[in-house]
């Protein structure tokens, strides 16, 4: 099978969706006779994996650098993305499009020019995210729903990062959803402390650990406040930060220190993810205030893979997948959450049941063997699917 993926995103980075495209990439080339062509934005490092040819957009001023979310520079990358994959498709013949999120826009005009159809892989609702992101299309959102709904009904199958989003699928119609899940990467789960937030920090104290950009949707704003709440209570944690652009972290910086708690809070910089494990055997608390959007963020499954307590945001990007059981919940407001910081930090038997369980969760369906199973239950729907159409 010749496949050409569509990422619009920089690759490979660690960073949530270009983890979630090595991932699958990693399935797709280790399948039998397939053949893969990647279509990225400039910036990343190469992977090689055996089929796959990896072409990357023109290198720029105006195409380096993009972050998550809609801009004026993802624009001129997809204008990039879509020269070159309409460039691949007149000169190769395509069993299948593999395309994420708006390249699936492309996808749709391969289909129509050349016949080739396509599979729609959601990391997120354009519709949704483009309405959040800048208010000022609201009165637009009609559209971009109608638009979303017959790219999801037009894909041979979608392949959906959660449930929302599967959900999402089958009300618009789409013919088969195959749910990719996130999973847990930690090589080992089993990791004693090292000691490194102690040398990176100067601070021998135990840890509320946050990995991960610092985007607004994040709710790093909300854990910054959180937590300047919970410091007047107990003097049992300090917050590392790990990941973020030197802007955002200069501006976090700030805003810790107008709280009255910049020596508590310590923002390391972005990290490899091969040290993640490192990281999350230091912490006694993990952290994820995601505050905005319906997928789940990846983070929550190395984080409960670690066997550390894990708290989240009670809302439906993590409820969708996890309960009271296996992480701590907290309402998405300062108080709130700094009430579960504080009765985490005291309560050792809760925090060891918490991590008992969470690892159990994900060693359940959320590891690689498990992601494998579903890339496969996928990608043999599709082989299927195009063997009918031959006959």
């Amino acid at each position: 099978m010749d496949v050409l993926v569509l990422a619009p995103h920089p690759y490979y980075i660690d960073r949530g969706t270009p983890i979630d495209l090595d991932l699958l990439l990693r399935v797709l080339c280790s399948r039998p006779d397939t053949r893969v062509d990647l279509v990225v934005y400039p910036d990343g490092e190469a992977r090689e994996y055996p089929g796959l040819r990896i072409h990357r957009v023109p290198s720029t001023p105006l195409t380096r650098g993009t972050r998550p979310g809609f801009s004026a520079r993802k624009l001129i990358c997809d204008a990039f993305l879509l020269a070159a994959a309409l460039r691949l498709a007149a000169r190769h013949r395509y069993d299948v499009v593999h395309a994420g999120e708006e390249a699936v826009f492309v996808a749709r005009a391969l289909q129509w020019l050349f016949g080739i159809p396509y599979v729609y892989d959601l990391d997120s609702s354009i519709a949704s995210q483009l309405v959040e992101s800048r208010p000022f299309l609201r009165p637009l959102a009609p559209l971009f729903r109608r638009l979303e709904a017959r790219a999801i009904r037009g894909a041979l199958a979608t392949a959906p990062v959660c449930n929302a989003l599967a959900d999402l699928c089958r009300e618009r119609g789409a013919r088969k959803v195959v749910t990719l899940h996130d999973i847990s990467q930690l090589e080992n789960p089993d990791a004693s402390p090292s000691g490194r937030l102690a040398r990176e920090t100067g601070r021998a104290r135990r840890f509320l650990l946050y990995a991960g950009n610092l985007e607004p949707y994040q709710g790093i704003d909300l854990l910054v406040e959180a937590f300047a709440i919970a410091a007047r209570r107990t003097e049992a944690l300090d917050l590392a930060v790990i990941g973020g652009d030197p802007e955002d972290i200069e501006r976090y910086r700030r805003r810790c220190a107008a709280l009255g708690v910049g020596d508590r809070v310590h923002f390391l910089g972005p990290r490899p993810v091969s040290l993640l494990g490192e990281y999350l055997a230091d912490a006694e608390i993990l952290v994820a205030p995601r505050i905005r959007g319906v997928n789940t963020p990846m983070k929550i499954f190395p984080y409960l893979h670690s066997g550390r307590p894990v708290l989240l945001t009670e809302l439906p990007t993590h409820t969708q997948v996890v309960d009271g059981s296996v992480a701590m919940l907290a309402a998405p407001e300062p108080v709130a959450f700094a009430e579960a910081i504080v009765r985490l930090a005291e309560d050792e038997e809760l925090r060891r049941r918490l991590g008992r369980a969470g690892r159990a969760f994900v060693e359940a369906e959320h590891t690689f063997p498990a992601h494998a199973r579903r890339v496969n239950e996928l990608y043999d729907f599709v082989a299927a699917e195009l063997a009918a159409r031959a006959a």
